[in-house]
């Protein structure tokens, strides 16, 4: 036996799938167990449709796929193979709905899948069940198929067995044994039997019981099981004689929230257009309770009537049948729509790999498996689905409950980028949320908190400016107003609400040295220093970007991205106590104060000097502003003279009253996100999460001046940047589109000819340059100024071009004036 003692809660398509990779991977000392049979083990994975559908707005989503389909292509019991590559098709019934398949299209172009789009002919064609006076057209992913969850569970089994591997049906799990905050051993029971399984890692796969295994351990996992329906007809007679098991693709109507599946001449509906069903996993039964299998619930006919309704109109033949079986079955949500993975943040050596789908198994599995044994994970950034990515307000129930029904709802709905969230709402709001009420802030959530998009009190700024209306997808949740408020900001002042930005404070004897030891820049510097820096992973790629004021001796501040960030911090903490991390964003705000008469607003307020001289650009000061004390940095993410200035939260409306007295009556307004992000992307700032994720290194990235590679003492990360910065492959690139109603909003292929070869990650309007930006991923050889390339926009080809950056100011004088 090899690697540490690991055992895996769950055999099922995610815990058979983890058991293969990690064993393949040397770790051998591996245990599963399972409160059910092998391998139908009664959750999830035994009832599960198998329908495997590629296409998501998720690049890392659509890889996991892609890899679970690869996989499952390859294995077999018995010659029984675990996958049907019959195709997946995707239909439109409606106008809205067909131009929503060329924006999925795009998606997964973007991320290298071949996909095509389908007249109504074509999809007839392909399924000729299909009323053609229904079918506007189709979207086709030939390498989507049916997934034999139940094969694919013992195939894998059979592959880690044959490595050691051991596995243990009908052993119930008590309890996840720890000692000091670390994982011992896993406390099961069979046929009344108790025994210690030790363990030096635990990974819970255990799906719809996930929460009732992480709470042994203390840990709040945010998943829901909610019920879905799955129905079956009995014999169509257009299908009789059909032998082989699915012989058309696999199809989905997501006009009508169904799908449907060939099993020999009958067919299989899913409907997800009923009401949500969500039950407790603490009241699922036990396998022996179940009269079928714990993860199936009774059908509830009333239920599915819309959904046989539909059925019969789109595909005509089933009217000669009838709906001979149906269930309810239990699958896992959680309220991001995305699966729970990775470490408990309190309790040492043990992992979840939760809310996941079969279409995403092996992938996740993969993912997981090089996590655990390479310390990071090399084939997927994992960012979106690390469990450690909520806020503390996002785990309780009343939230978990309302947004996983919510994107049980949503599931086959056409989501705007900028769509609103769903109740509750809202749930954190900054001190100045009144006063933004007052001038008719437009708001939408970040990270809990509403925040302005833009403020209707500033519709008179749109006279007289050529402001241009971008297309309809575009213009939603869109305001001229946007425009009028990103040119003023460059002509005056603007308020910015920046609370939102998740503040750290570290401090301690040991801080600066911790510090150092985690950022790839000197952060060990002068009192009132401020640095931008990145944290990198030992493979070298980007966990964040920060910036770090020091505030005193041993005392920083860090601006950071979420709380991943914060996650990263804690887990690094020296053993020894000098060093202590904590959030200060809930009592604690910031106002972005910004533009060319930034100085005129600040200086009459304080005694202290805020000149040139007086603060620099990039440090920091403690000062007063009118009666209020504030920290002031010189920093602006909109490229323009001027502050972030905060304070703690019981003294946020003084300080917004107060510059904004100031700022009036010279002209200046407050300005929303929309705004916001239009400044930055014309002075080429970047946004981790979105430009720059744990997949790109600093210098494929455009932020290798962050890196200091000679930096004395080492980071993490530093060996790896050093192979790396040789080897840049692809560039993070700046666009510039002439044509104004050509705004794309990210994620869109770019072509070089015919040819996908990248994919767009933030764009906006440059309301100063007069132009469309969007930054791209594209191979090295295309980052060349004034080359022409197109991005593949619903089903245009927009015309685009490679622009030098940053667009604006590049001598960098406004800033540091």
């Amino acid at each position: 036996m090899a690697g540490p003692r690991v055992v895996i809660i769950g055999a099922g398509v995610v815990g058979a799938a983890l058991a293969d990779e990690i064993s393949a991977r040397g770790w051998t000392d591996v245990t599963v167990v399972d409160q059910g049979p092998l391998p139908a083990t009664g959750g999830s994975s035994s009832h599960a449709p198998g329908l495997v559908f590629q296409t998501n707005s998720s690049k890392t989503m659509t890889e996991m796929a892609r890899y679970t389909v690869e996989k499952f292509c390859s294995l077999d019991v018995d010659g029984q193979p675990a996958f049907l590559q019959v195709g997946g098709l995707e239909v439109a019934t409606t106008d809205d709905r067909l131009t929503e398949l060329t924006r999925r299209h795009g998606w997964i172009t973007a991320w290298g899948v071949e996909a095509r789009l389908l007249s109504a002919d074509e999809c007839v064609e392909l399924h000729p069940l299909l009323d053609p006076s229904r079918v506007l057209g189709g979207l086709l992913v030939p390498t989507d198929g049916l997934a034999k969850a139940v094969i694919a569970v013992e195939a894998q089994i059979r592959l880690a067995t044959d490595r050691g591997v051991r596995f243990l049906a009908r052993h119930e799990v008590l309890d996840v044994i720890q000692e000091d905050g670390k994982v011992t051993a896993v406390r099961t029971e069979s046929g009344g039997v108790m025994a210690d399984i030790p363990a030096d890692i635990v990974v819970c796969c255990a799906g719809i019981w996930g929460p009732r295994i992480a709470r042994m351990v203390g840990m709040n996992l945010p998943l829901t099981p909610l019920a879905h329906q799955l129905a079956w007809t009995g014999p169509v007679p257009a299908l009789e004689g059909q032998t082989e098991e699915a012989v058309r693709p696999i199809l989905r109507h997501q006009d009508a929230d169904l799908y449907y599946r060939d099993r020999y001449d009958r067919i299989g509906i899913g409907y997800y257009g009923h009401r949500p069903m969500p039950v407790s996993a603490d009241d699922i039964l036990s396998v022996e309770a179940a009269q079928d299998m714990p993860s199936v619930m009774k059908f509830t006919e009333e239920d599915f009537e819309p959904a046989w309704t539909e059925t019969q109109s789109l595909l005509p033949a089933a009217r000669e049948a009838k709906i001979e079986e149906g269930i309810n079955g239990l699958f896992s949500f959680t309220t991001d729509g995305l699966p729970l993975l990775g470490e408990s943040p309190e309790v040492k050596g043990f992992w979840v790999a939760e809310a996941v789908w079969v279409t995403h198994s092996a992938g996740v599995a993969r993912g997981v498996a090089e996590w655990l044994v390479d310390g990071y994970c090399s084939s997927y950034d994992l960012h979106e689905c690390d469990v450690n990515r909520f806020e503390q307000h996002q785990l309780s129930p009343e939230y978990v409950l309302a947004r996983d029904c919510q994107n049980f709802v949503e599931v086959y709905d056409i989501l705007h980028p900028l769509q609103p969230s769903g109740a509750p709402r809202p749930i954190r709001t900054s001190p100045f949320h009144p006063r933004q009420e007052e001038k008719g802030a437009f708001f939408l959530e970040a990270t809990g908190w509403e925040r302005p998009q833009w403020y209707e009190a500033n519709a008179g700024l749109v006279e007289g400016r050529s402001i241009p209306t971008p297309n309809d997808w575009a213009a939603r949740y869109w305001s001229p107003i946007v425009g009028a408020e990103a040119q003023a900001t460059r002509e005056t002042v603007a308020m910015y609400d920046m609370t939102a930005l998740k503040r750290l404070e570290v401090t301690g004897a040991g801080a600066a040295a911790f510090l150092e030891g985690l950022t790839s820049s000197k952060v060990a510097k002068s009192v009132g220093s401020v640095t931008y820096t990145l944290l990198l992973d030992h493979d070298g790629g980007i966990r964040s970007d920060v910036t770090i004021a020091r505030l005193a001796r041993d005392l920083f501040q860090v601006g950071a991205n979420g709380n991943l960030d914060l996650d990263w911090f804690t887990r690094h903490l020296p053993a020894d106590g000098s060093v202590s991390v904590r959030d200060i964003t809930p009592g604690t705000c910031c106002i972005g104060l910004w533009g060319p008469l930034a100085r005129q607003v600040l200086q009459p307020l304080t005694d202290a000097d805020f000149s040139a001289d007086g603060l620099k650009y990039f440090r920091a000061k403690k000062a007063y502003i009118g009666s209020v004390p504030v920290t002031a940095m010189r920093l602006s993410y909109v490229g323009e003279l001027g502050w972030e200035l905060y304070t703690t939260a019981d003294l946020g409306l003084k300080l917004w009253d107060t510059l904004w007295a100031a700022a009036e009556p010279l002209g200046g307004i407050v300005a929303g996100r929309g705004a916001f992000n239009s400044l930055r992307l014309e002075k080429g700032y970047r946004s981790f999460g979105t430009d720059m994720t744990y997949e790109h290194d600093p210098y494929e990235a455009g932020v290798g001046f962050a890196v200091k590679l000679d930096k004395e003492g080492g980071f993490i990360g530093q060996e790896a940047l050093t192979r790396r910065k040789e080897n840049v492959s692809r560039r993070l690139t700046c666009l510039t589109i002439d044509d104004p109603q050509s705004v794309v909003m990210g994620k869109e292929p770019v072509y070089d000819g015919d040819r996908p070869v990248g994919y767009v990650t933030s764009a906006a309007y440059g309301y100063t340059i007069g132009k469309g930006i969007a930054y791209a991923w594209l191979p090295a050889e295309l980052a060349e100024p004034g080359r022409t390339l197109h991005i593949g926009y619903f089903d245009q080809r927009v015309e685009a071009q490679v622009a030098a950056e940053p667009l604006f100011d590049p001598t960098m004088s406004r800033l540091r004036g």
